[in-house]
């Protein structure tokens, strides 16, 4: 059966290439760049501006923990001119996704790669609720590396210089949008940094996943949290959420975190478990998946900042 699916597959993307190539890369003599998940996809078109067609596959409220691409996505992919995607453990697609590939002249940016060196483990720390049995993996690199904007200038320069020698016509253009967008993120960096200092709280908890360990880690702030950031599980045990309660009252803490695509019970049941039960239940967007089409990266960045404060 997988069998018959490929030889389809292969027949589907074989038949758009042949009658629809020209068009995915050259309207208007345009590139054409795909990319995974909204914060690849912003920062790339805030570089490529009007020089470049850019989209995103994942689509708006799909988390890409559990993305599977689509025949029309694996036929997306395959003749693009650009493609761009994070490189981690959920991206384990891509691999058989571009063997599909009809573009030999693709370049293929795995941002993980780029970063090299300052891409991190994902680590347990204290009081997170260990795998099950049959559950220990070998240790994974962090792949929520946009949630830092310290990578996110690091690796929007990496996709300017690489644009600008793909398209040399507009190569000037990509570096000005990049210099511009690269100031908007230093700006919102240092807003990150004074208001950690500014706060006597140097430690959050989360009643939830945590894949903001890059943020955490750029800033000094120690962290709790229920789970690791790619964790698949959502029931913590007892000794987790009194693990979680006892740091928000050691800490002398007002708020506990939760995602934004988090039914809160993990955290309003740390809430209850602490001696005054009166801390904010607060949000912090991990952009996993894209719920309001009207955000950007810094936008929603500018929000967290917001929330961190409250928490802090």
């Amino acid at each position: 059966m997988k069998r018959i699916l490929l030889v389809c597959l292969s027949a589907l993307i074989l038949v758009t290439a042949v009658s629809g190539c020209s068009a995915n890369s050259g309207k208007s003599g345009k590139l054409n760049i795909v990319t995974t998940i909204f914060p690849i996809y912003d920062w790339t078109k805030e570089i490529a501006g009007d020089k470049a067609d850019v989209s995103p596959l994942v689509d708006d409220g799909v988390d890409m923990h559990s993305f599977q691409p689509s025949a029309e996505d694996i036929v997306k992919i395959s003749s693009c001119d650009v493609f761009i995607y994070i490189g981690g453990e959920s991206d384990g697609w891509v691999d058989d996704a571009l063997k599909e590939k009809v573009n030999k002249d693709m370049t293929v940016i795995n941002l993980l790669d780029v970063l090299g060196n300052s891409a991190k483990e994902e680590k347990a720390v204290e009081g997170m609720e260990k795998e099950k049995p049959g559950d220990e993996e070998e240790p994974e690199l962090d792949e929520h590396i946009w949630l830092s904007l310290k990578n996110a200038k690091t690796l929007c320069g990496y996709i300017a210089e690489k644009l600008g020698r793909i398209d040399s016509a507009n190569k000037k253009t990509y570096e000005k949008n990049a210099s511009a967008y690269s100031k908007k993120l230093d700006t919102l960096d240092k807003a990150y940094e004074k208001a950690v200092k500014a706060s006597d709280k140097k430690t959050v908890v989360f009643g939830d996943r945590f894949p903001f360990m890059y943020l955490a880690e750029d800033y000094g702030l120690r962290y709790y949290a229920a789970f690791k950031g790619c964790s698949a599980e959502t029931e913590a045990s007892f000794n987790t959420i009194a693990f979680l309660a006892d740091k928000v009252d050691k800490n002398n803490l007002k708020a506990i975190f939760k995602l934004e695509t988090s039914d809160g019970k993990i955290a309003e049941t740390v809430k209850s478990n602490t001696k005054s039960k009166n801390q904010k239940i607060l949000t912090l967007n991990s952009m996993q998946s894209k719920t309001d089409p009207r955000s950007s990266y810094v936008s929603v960045m500018t929000e967290n900042l917001e929330v961190l404060k409250q928490g802090l």
